[in-house]
């Protein structure tokens, strides 16, 4: 049969359902991605999600199924928890009269341990011979290998007490069973808490929005809203959509999508995002963005792919896991084998039975992925949207962070301070000047226009409009050619300019110099306490902008900054990014701006200071959805936390299994004891990777 679904041409995430530890999530991707069409797969043992990119959405599913997994949609309901607390549930209550006969001291017929034992053993312990025979068709090792062979083994061996003097140990076999099945459910409640982030995001769109069509007030699913629909936000209520405010006045609590903890003021014109929370008056609102394509939308998936993503030293942790099972088979064989040696069989297969039990992988494979979930919802609460798991690894190392002037520093709200016309027509270049600038996303541009409309001055149409970065503007207005920028724009097109240091921008029209602007751009108020923040931290700041010298001086003198580079274009900054980062610098660099995408790329870590241009945005690793520089430190000082905390794992998850295997091998470990402890172990490294939740900036 033909596959006719449609090509995953974006990321598409898929909930997987069945892993139980990180071999299972990395058999997971080797299956994926030689599915046909399938370019990218990654999967989360963490999150049990699999991103996957190209390739057919049936056969991928399909391919995940013949894994031995179960694959749902990333928005679908269903549910196994209640299938899986039924189980448990039976287990205990078979198993508990096991146990209680050996804390008693007494000892029930060996026909009744067996009754009760067997469902524990094949019905509610189904799920780990389904999954060992999926790896070893793979021929790879996982958990369920080794419960499957260690459990087998203790209830075989009962098996054959019926026909030989041995003792029996259906209860270890059924004890094992129950308490890796408690321990990954206490594993999964505790991992659905370090995902929390996303939850609390979705939970932030109402499930209905009131529109307005055809001057008729409705209620429908906020799924049928349609761009440019107009919707009506009363009091209290959360926004549904993205939009442009047509009429009202009220404020909006951003706090839980931005981390801007005050209200922030909304009349006509200003933007809202959807999640939001109107505060006291009533607004009708111009739907500009709807589904995953507005903001909330993009900070789910934002945070969804993030968690997902791997951090560098996750690479090491797959390659150990890799060869983990195999050698703990290996381990136990010798162990059984050297017992029997020094004539104790039976006492040896319980021991090996034990070293099989004990050393499941589940902790290292859960150490960075729960580091990084919890890491990357904790940074979304504070108003930074992390990109990817290696983010967090390198500005965790960071030495030095590169700053953008305006926009980023300064709140890129210029304004012109002095206009000045050759021909003293102000009026006239203002308006070829406010008209060739109006195609301008540059802060600097949009000052020209705002003294234009402020002079209630009519625009004239443009003909031509190319920008250049890190030197300002080309266009033709009603006919004339006309350039707005620094001096090196007006050397290139062989124009000479006076020597006058205090000229923000040059003005010509038609070959000739025909006026000078001067622009004030203000200091953000927060900037001195984000460069403290950083010096407190033993990092460094610079400042890099293509304004000219005697400016960018200024801005650094007010900051206590020492390193600066001005007058740069786009590939000087590249340039003295990469120089940077030849001397051995770890470089973060902050920019909201067009022309420092490539910088931002070239960094260690780029960072887009909210508000920026979409280009910046593309091009970071970090976003900060509110214009505050003090978020880099706060980022820098997550991603130290984030960091601490994926080594304290892995140093827990090594150091249990270093400890618990000499312990079970030499046979003071029992099954139970092992099984204990192996859930145990697991649990515990979620639950220190949700001590991030008490990070504070």
């Amino acid at each position: 049969m033909n596959d006719i679904s449609p090509s995953l041409k974006i990321a598409t995430t898929l909930k997987i359902e069945g892993m139980t530890c990180v071999a299972c999530a990395t058999r997971l991707e080797k299956v994926l991605v030689r599915v046909p069409g399938v370019t990218q797969a990654s999967v989360s043992l963490a999150s049990e999600e699999a991103t996957v990119m190209g390739g057919a959405l049936d056969s991928v599913m399909e391919a995940v199924r013949k894994a031995g997994f179960i694959p749902r949609l990333a928005d679908s309901q269903a549910d196994s928890a209640p299938r899986k607390k039924f189980e448990l549930i039976v287990a205990a209550v078979l198993t508990l009269p096991l146990v209680a006969q050996m804390a008693l001291g007494l000892m029930m017929p060996l026909w009744l341990q067996a009754v009760l034992a067997t469902p524990v053993q094949f019905w509610v312990g189904r799920s780990f011979y389904a999954g060992a025979w999926a790896a070893l068709k793979e021929r790879t090792g996982t958990m369920d290998v080794l419960v499957a062979l260690g459990t087998s083994a203790a209830y075989g061996l009962s098996v054959a007490a019926f026909f030989w003097p041995l003792d029996s140990y259906f209860e270890s076999s059924a004890v094992v069973i129950c308490l890796v099945l408690l321990g990954k459910m206490l594993e999964a409640r505790a991992r659905h808490s370090a995902a929390d982030a996303i939850t609390a995001l979705m939970a932030l769109r109402p499930e209905l929005a009131r529109v307005e069509r055809d001057g008729v007030p409705m209620e429908i699913p906020v799924g049928e809203v349609r761009l440019d629909d107009v919707a009506i936000i009363r009091s209290g209520e959360r926004f549904a959509v993205d939009g442009e405010v047509i009429d009202g006045h009220s404020q909006a609590d951003e706090s839980l999508l931005t981390g801007e903890s005050l209200p922030v003021v909304k009349a006509p014109g200003d933007a809202v995002l959807a999640g939001s929370t109107n505060g006291d008056g009533l607004l009708r609102v111009k739907t500009t963005a709807i589904g995953h394509l507005s903001t909330l939308g993009k900070m789910v998936e934002l945070v969804r792919q993030a968690q997902n993503s791997k951090a560098p030293v996750q690479k090491l942790v797959d390659r150990v896991a890799a060869i983990f099972v195999p050698v703990v088979v290996g381990l136990a064989v010798l162990t059984g084998l050297t017992w029997w040696a020094l004539g104790q069989g039976q006492y040896g297969l319980v021991a090996a039975i034990a070293v099989l039990v004990v050393a499941c992988p589940c902790a290292l494979g859960l150490a960075t992925p729960a580091a990084i979930m919890v890491g990357v919802g904790m940074a979304a609460r504070h108003g930074i949207l992390v990109k990817g798991a290696g983010a967090f690894e390198a500005a965790a190392k960071a030495t030095l962070v590169v700053f953008d002037k305006t926009g980023t520093l300064t709140e890129g709200k210029p304004s012109l301070a002095a206009f000045h016309a050759v021909d003293g027509d102000e009026q006239g270049l203002l308006i070829l000047a406010a008209s060739a600038q109006a195609g301008s996303e540059h802060p600097l541009g949009k000052a020209f226009v705002a003294a234009a409309v402020a002079k209630g001055l009519t625009l004239a149409p443009v003909e031509r409009f190319a920008a250049q970065p890190g030197r300002g503007i080309e266009a033709v207005v009603a006919g004339h050619t006309v350039l707005i920028g620094n001096d090196r724009l007006f050397q290139e097109h062989d124009i000479a300019v006076p020597a006058v240091s205090s000229v923000c921008e040059w003005i010509g029209v038609d070959g000739k110099v025909a006026g000078s602007a001067e622009l004030a751009d203000r200091v953000r108020v927060t900037s001195g306490t984000a460069i403290d923040d950083l010096d407190v931290l033993g990092v460094r700041s610079a400042l890099l902008t293509g304004d000219r010298p005697v400016i960018a001086q200024a801005v650094a003198r007010d900051l206590g900054i020492d390193l600066v580079k001005a007058q740069a274009l786009p590939q000087d900054k590249v340039a003295f990014i990469a120089e940077l980062c030849e001397r051995g610098e770890i470089v973060l660099m902050v920019g909201d701006g067009i022309n420092d995408a490539p910088a931002l790329k070239r960094a260690h870590v780029g960072i887009a200071m909210g508000g920026g241009a979409d280009v910046a945005l593309e091009a970071a690793d970090m976003a900060l959805l509110r214009p505050d520089p003090r978020l880099v430190a706060t980022a820098i000082a997550l991603s130290r936390r984030v960091g601490t905390k994926i080594w304290q794992n892995l140093f827990w998850a090594f150091l249990y299994n270093v400890v618990a295997l000499p312990f079970a091998a030499s046979g003071h470990l029992s099954p139970m004891i092992a099984g204990a402890a192996m859930a145990l172990s697991s649990v515990s490294v979620v639950g220190n990777a949700l001590l991030l939740r008490t990070f504070k900036s």
